[in-house]
């Protein structure tokens, strides 16, 4: 009777120690590693920078509104609101912003410019402050004061529009005021049309001697407050609730709205854009753990075996495993969160200027994060291959064809997998990019799988071994003898193409938009009230300028009064910005064509349609609009119905001249007018003050700074999203490596079999090369026809773009997964056919 061995005295965490230290010394564990380390700080560099930003953002909301808490109103806001703050023990403050025109007197030239009018009260600005200088290049400086009675603080852009210097006078209506300072910065000046026009601020105890407050005139209120955060709730809710009640109209409480529109959707995307690369970049490296780990096993096969028949148990094999695996994903998550804190700092200084002053310490969430995640790539895809280690059985040290790694269990898969799609989602901070992300790749490895098996047998069926070259028969023989290993490959190989692939197409089309929105050539120039009989010398002006590409509608004020022959008034719709739509008048247009940058998305627009009506989509969802719904507006005193036959979708953050409703016809008799003009303006000096000495009714609006500030801050983001871009090519090639080289070991005994029997190292070369190659097309058509359909998908729902790929992309993803698969051969595969014969069959023999 054959006695067990007794077990061996050996503690778990002991046996793991020192496998870890021998494994790590024979380099079994660097692909775990890098793969680890790379997901890791691919998805903490972006969650470091997003977690400082945000606090940032939320920590300068306060000075770019002017105070902790701000009543917006379009007429002077009632006294219960600074009386309720006052009661709160709340600072408040009052200003008053409105365009009007600001002139130089006669003896300078009596030029008229359109500014932007804040007047302000002592203790102006709360939060924040005003940056101002005294010359024009001189530096500036903050400071705690506003201007004093009698003296206007300007942007420098108007004194070179209206050709004034320091200290010479500003006519604003009835009175005049001495230019003392230039504004340079100016916490609360927000975004819309009229923060285009240059800034003139003056005291508010100035502004009844201007003679510019009418009943009429269009004024914005501002009451800000700052306090202690309780207090400042307590107001905001108090506030919420009586602008609730309908008798309170045009009032609402602002909050942070950051910048320009361009800015917003600039970065919005760009943000989305870096959560997109960490989330490839980590399941890429999830591909590339599973089968780094599964290479892994292989190699300790025989190891395990010895352990066994020494006595070792299961139990014990697997804890040491544990602890080896645990110490190791630890170690490397530890890495990867280093090496994100160090490259989120490339973020920011990439970024810089988008928050006013340096920002804050991160909170602990990326670390915990991206610990969680290591550990979890680790456990969950690295982990299972490597516990079947321990039930390989003794035999295996006699015969080699017993106690080969099994697949992991459904349960501990899905577990895992579940695990990890968890925390991928929570990193994305969007269900929907995520959703589509995790979801798109989990799709795409059972598609891969499936064709690429159906591949494999095809390949089998379709080469002729008689006439087909000796070398792609053997490649043939080789594959078809080892299918799961030839559908692992390619599957494997084909995400890693479909991450590089995908992000490659959305890189490509996602800054081509940004670009677009703001191309070196937009225009830089908004006029408004050109008169009808001005059309004509206006439009030649601008030709004899060298001019010709400029966009040119009429503009018609009108207001919306029924809608299907009912009358309708604020009080009928429920959002804020519904009922404003409707208080006050539309700027309306008529074209026979439709623009060229608004593409219709519902209906048909018909040219000359007397009947029809083109409505922006944006409006028809605010105020419940559809197709057919007919909308009564007064035009001055007329009544005009229409049918909505179209909607448009119009792109508000473009330098273009965009309408809510546009009549799609040539000409409205009978309707006033006037003409709204955007062009890029030449770069011969005096242009502006020449157009409008010829046309002294107009307003010229400069875009000049915006559109300078906005393609700043796009190249800033383009250089962040570059930057980040890098890792995932990393990870991706990194997934290739590992796809290249799952097969190493059988691919020595085989060409060592191969070349006992007389094959020369040149075929077995070709027959490499083959087979590599024929993955690689494969993996790589495979790859990019995926990414067209998760690109889509991505580009439609989660950044709100066209999708514009090319029919040609599946060949050139082919070409380009034979070429890379070609290479990572050459690299993983480089020793199968230097290794001796008799020591690969030595290892193989029984």
């Amino acid at each position: 009777m054959t006695a067990t061995p007794a077990p061996l005295p050996v503690r778990s965490w002991s046996l793991g120690w020192t496998s870890l230290r021998r494994d790590w010394r024979a380099g079994e564990l660097r692909l775990l590693v890098i793969a680890v380390t790379l997901a890791v700080a691919a998805l903490t560099a972006v969650g470091f920078f997003a977690d400082r930003l945000q606090g940032g953002l939320a920590r300068d909301a306060r000075a770019l509104i002017g105070g902790d808490a701000v009543v917006v109103a379009d007429k002077a806001p009632d006294a219960r609101f600074d009386a309720r703050a006052r009661e709160l023990g709340l600072d408040t403050t009052l200003s008053l912003n409105f365009p009007t025109m600001g002139r130089a007197r006669a003896e300078e030239g009596g030029s008229a410019r359109l500014v932007a009018l804040k007047a302000v009260g002592a203790g102006y600005p709360l939060r924040g402050s005003l940056r101002v200088a005294d010359a024009p290049g001189a530096p500036d400086a903050p400071t705690r004061d506003i201007p004093a009675r009698g003296t206007a603080w300007v942007d420098a852009a108007l004194l070179a529009q209206l050709g004034l210097q320091m200290g010479q006078p500003l006519l604003l209506g009835d009175a005049s005021f001495t230019i003392g300072r230039l504004l340079t910065a100016e916490p609360d000046r927000g975004a819309g049309f009229l923060t285009f026009a240059p800034r003139v601020m003056i005291h508010a105890d100035d502004l009844p001697a201007t003679g510019l407050v009418q009943p009429a005139s269009r004024i914005v209120y501002r009451l800000a407050v700052a306090g202690p955060d309780a207090r400042v709730a307590d107001f905001s809710r108090w506030v919420q609730r009586t602008i609730e009640d309908p008798a309170v109209r045009g009032v609402r409480l602002e909050s942070l709205q950051g910048g320009q529109p361009q800015m917003e959707q600039t970065l919005a995307r760009a943000e989305k854009f870096l959560n997109l690369v960490a989330l490839l970049a980590a399941l890429l490296c999830a591909v590339a753990v599973a089968i780094a780990a599964r290479g892994f096993a292989q190699r300790h096969l025989d190891d395990c075996a010895m352990l066994r028949v020494l006595g070792l148990s299961q139990a014990t094999m697997a804890r040491a495993y544990s602890v080896e695996f645990a110490l190791t994903g630890l170690f490397a998550s530890a890495l990867g969160v280093l090496l994100g804190w160090a490259v989120h700092h490339v973020f920011v200084l990439l970024l810089a200027g988008l928050v006013e002053s340096s920002l804050p310490a991160p909170t602990l969430a990326p670390v915990l994060l991206g610990l969680g995640m290591g550990l979890t790539l680790m456990m969950a895809f690295g982990l299972p291959p490597v516990l079947q280690l321990a039930k390989v059985p003794p035999l295996r040290v006699i015969r080699r064809d017993v106690g080969q790694p099994k697949a992991a269990t459904l349960a501990v898969l899905g577990l895992g997998v579940a695990g990890f799609a968890a925390l991928l989602l929570a990193a994305s901070r969007d269900l929907v990019l995520g959703g589509i992300a995790v979801g798109g790749f989990a799709a795409a490895v059972a598609v891969f799988a499936a064709i690429g098996y159906g591949a494999v047998r095809l390949l089998r069926a379709s080469v002729n071994e008689s006439t087909a070259p000796r070398a792609l028969v053997m490649a043939t023989r080789q594959v078809s003898a080892r299918p799961v290993f030839a559908v692992v490959q390619i599957s494997a190989l084909s995400v890693g193409l479909l991450a590089l692939v995908l992000l490659v197409l959305l890189r490509t089309d996602l800054i081509q938009s940004w670009r677009a929105a703001t191309p070196p050539d937009a225009p830089n120039r908004f006029v408004i009230n050109v008169q009808p009989e001005q059309a004509e010398p206006f439009q030649a002006a601008l030709r004899q300028a060298g001019v010709n590409r400029y966009d040119w509608y009429p503009m018609i004020r009108g207001r919306l009064v029924s809608v299907n022959g009912r009358s309708v008034v604020p009080e009928d719709f429920a959002t804020d910005r519904a009922q404003r739509l409707v208080d006050r008048e539309f700027n309306l247009s008529n074209a026979a064509e439709p623009p060229d940058h608004n593409p219709v998305i519902a209906g048909r627009w018909t040219p000359e349609e007397a009947d029809g009506l083109s409505v922006e989509e944006g409006l028809a969802k605010e105020l419940g609009l559809k197709l057919g719904d007919r909308l009564g507006f007064d035009i001055a005193g007329q009544a005009v119905e229409r049918r909505i036959t179209s909607l448009r979708k119009v792109d508000w953050a473009s330098m273009r001249v965009n309408f809510f409703v546009i009549f799609p016809v040539a000409q409205l008799p009978d309707v006033p007018l006037t003409y709204i003009s955007a062009y890029r303006a030449p770069e011969a000096a005096g242009f502006d003050n020449a157009l409008v000495r010829a046309f002294p009714n107009i307003t010229n609006v400069d875009l000049t700074q915006t559109i300078a500030q906005v393609q700043r801050v796009l190249g800033q983001v383009i250089a962040a999203v570059e930057f980040l871009f890098a890792f995932t090519l990393a990870a991706g090639l990194v997934v290739l490596l590992a796809a290249v080289t799952a097969t190493r070991t059988e691919r020595e005994r085989e060409f060592a079999i191969l070349r006992a029997v007389g094959a020369s190292s040149r075929l077995l070369r070709q027959v490499q090369r083959i087979e590599l190659l024929g993955v690689g097309l494969l993996a790589g058509f495979l790859a990019s026809v995926v990414a067209a359909v998760v690109g889509w998908a991505l580009a439609r729902y989660a950044f709100e773009f066209d999708w514009t790929a090319s029919p040609l992309v599946p060949l050139a993803g082919a070409a380009a997964g034979a070429v890379l698969a070609l290479a990572a051969g050459w690299w993983g595969l480089r020793s199968v056919l230097r290794t001796p014969v008799i020591e690969t069959l030595r290892k193989a023999s029984v």
